[in-house]
């Protein structure tokens, strides 16, 4: 009735058919005795030609962009191909239109032109339903599909079984603040939306499924951050049983290598993934996610500096960094540079000098004595015409400091190198950290496996405690995080009575685990990659929000269905909540 081809199939063949076809509006253009119109969906553009057809030249009058139409008639060859686009060697001569859906005259904000991404991000998050018109937008939700179905074949074929675990769960301590929902038919108590399947997939385990996947959506009320979509964000989580930390490593490898070759031109990292202990990840890049792609290391030299003149290196950890050809930056650069350890890496300074002919200049560059400079050359690699930042703190800070450093620098120099994806495992995690209030808390996943078993969790400091916990990192960014699990009883009471929790506590909040530990737990492990970045990386955008189609603002508000929202009185009696709020 509406259609017989869509938009984007129509060819040189098809010359002298009689078609319909229908879509919005994109563009009318109107040379007087003659109108083009670029009618569009989801599929292509196809351009429509209104002639001397005075009933369809009145038709097109009432016609605005972003209208939707039917259009019959025949197909004809285009005088004036456009090689652009597959349809580019036809139009489609009107003989009927007919609206099949009006739109308002005037937009909130163009949709398809150059200027679509300078309108107010919350504007167009409130009128997402134009915003995904946008062929940029609309194509990335597509390729999210796309991948998904990839992501469901490689599982299938791995031989997975796609379980669905509930939503309304139990409260668990994943890292983050949980998404309470009050119970009407328990008054006083509360679900809590899942922070990720956990508990649920190795329950499956001991219930003697061999291998489970979901892609399953996760739920965390933490503060906006640019790689996570705030509230809610997906994965594709997975468990083995009889499985150690190499089979994880072996699906993790197939799963990115996989989809990402099949949905990218850009060079791909083949497997084995390189291997990184966090600890060495933290002293050469800074961060637990390094961006592979940019060559910029950090080195110690903390030794060189031991018995320096220079105050501000007294008694610190210095970190540093050897940029090739850096020395050819003007003296603005490394102000800027400064600045920027200043105001966004949270330094009191960044020190360096440049190794030119003539020598060490620049900076701090009379505190480098011969000694020093000597080593520089023999030790870290440095040359004529490097420059070297050097940063000095507390140890952890410095590291931090470091990392930030090496990041900017590698944007700034555009040294990072393009069209190419850089994966690589972090593994060897510390099992605990120490929280802000100084208490031992569980570093990354509280189910996970420490390494040396329960005479590491008895013998050990508990920060040297390592664990069998993984993450996989491509470009600079967390792509996927998994751990082989804890399955005995008595080693998951203690691993949690060091973090602070009593055996009554673990019955009490993880009764099922708990329970089911007693009752014959095969070996397990698995992760859970993060299908928001996946498709992000493969988009190659920097914005999250580009790669889902309805996602929250940067204040975690959905502002097309104004979420959250106040309820009515009667709402909340029902579930027993009583609001106090203060008033602003």
């Amino acid at each position: 009735m509406y259609r017989d081809h869509n938009c984007g199939e129509l060819n040189i063949t098809n010359v002298g058919e009689v078609v319909t076809v229908a879509g919005w509006v994109q563009k009318i253009r109107n040379l007087g005795a003659m109108k083009f119109i670029d009618l569009r969906d989801q599929f292509g553009i196809t351009q429509i030609v209104i002639g001397d057809n005075k009933e369809m030249q009145e038709k097109a009058n009432e016609l605005v962009t972003e209208c939707v139409i039917s259009v019959k008639g025949k197909v004809l060859e285009r005088s004036n191909k456009n090689s652009k686009i597959p349809t580019g060697e036809i139009e489609i001569e009107a003989e009927e239109i007919n609206m099949l859906g009006k739109c308002k005259n005037v937009l909130p904000f163009e949709i398809n032109s150059e200027k679509a991404g300078e309108a107010r991000e919350d504007l167009r998050l409130e009128y997402r339903f134009l915003d995904l018109r946008n062929d940029k937008l609309h194509k990335n939700i597509l390729l999210r599909s796309a991948i998904m179905k990839t992501l469901r074949r490689k599982m299938d074929e791995l031989g997975f079984t796609e379980v669905q675990t509930p939503i309304l769960a139990n409260s668990s301590p994943e890292g983050a603040r949980d998404y309470l929902v009050p119970s009407r038919l328990h008054p006083g108590e509360f679900y809590a939306l899942p922070q990720a399947p956990q508990q649920f997939k190795q329950l499956l385990m001991v219930s003697g499924f061999d291998k489970y996947y979901q892609i399953a959506p996760c739920f965390r009320d933490e503060d906006p951050r640019a790689d996570r979509a705030p509230g809610e964000f997906y994965q594709l989580d997975f468990e083995m049983s009889f499985a150690e930390q190499e089979d994880v490593f072996k699906v993790l490898e197939d799963i990115f290598t996989t989809v990402f070759k099949e949905h990218t031109n850009w060079k791909v990292d083949e497997a084995p993934f390189r291997r990184i202990p966090y600890r060495e990840a933290m002293e050469t890049y800074g961060i637990d996610k390094p961006d592979l792609r940019n060559p910029l290391i950090i080195q110690d030299a903390t030794k060189l500096f031991a018995n320096t003149e220079f105050n501000a290196f007294k008694g610190k950890t210095i970190k540093i960094i050897v940029v090739p050809n850096g020395a050819e930056q003007g003296r603005k650069f490394f102000d800027s540079m400064t600045d920027f350890a200043k105001e966004e890496a949270g330094a009191g300074g960044l020190a360096w000098v440049k190794v030119e002919a003539e020598g060490y200049t620049g900076g701090i560059a009379k505190f480098i004595t011969e000694d020093i400079k000597e080593s520089l050359a023999k030790e870290y690699g440095v040359k004529e015409r490097d420059a070297i930042f050097f940063v000095a703190d507390e140890f952890q800070k410095a590291q931090k400091i470091a990392g930030l450093i090496r990041i900017e620098l590698g944007k700034r120099l555009d040294l990072i190198e393009k069209n190419v994806y850089r994966f690589c495992f972090i593994t060897d995690f510390p099992m605990y950290e120490l929280s802000d209030e100084g208490t031992i808390d569980f570093n990354h996943n509280p189910f996970s496996m420490p390494q040396g078993g329960k005479e590491a969790l008895e013998t050990k400091d508990p920060l040297d405690i390592l664990a069998y916990q993984y993450d996989v990192v491509c470009n600079g960014y967390e792509m996927a995080s998994g751990a082989v699990r804890n399955h005995d009883p008595e080693l998951m009471v203690k691993a949690f009575e060091i973090a602070g929790y009593s055996e009554k506590e673990v019955e009490t909040r993880f009764g099922a685990l708990y329970n089911a530990f007693q009752y014959g737990t095969p070996p397990h492990a698995g992760a859970a990659p993060g299908l928001d970045r996946m498709v992000m990386l493969i988009a190659d955008s920097d914005n999250i929000r580009e790669v889902i189609a309805f996602p929250k603002n940067k204040k975690a508000r959905d502002v097309l269905m104004r979420a959250p929202s106040t309820v009515t009185e009667k709402q909340l009696k029902d579930v027993h909540i009583k609001v106090d709020v203060e008033e602003k």
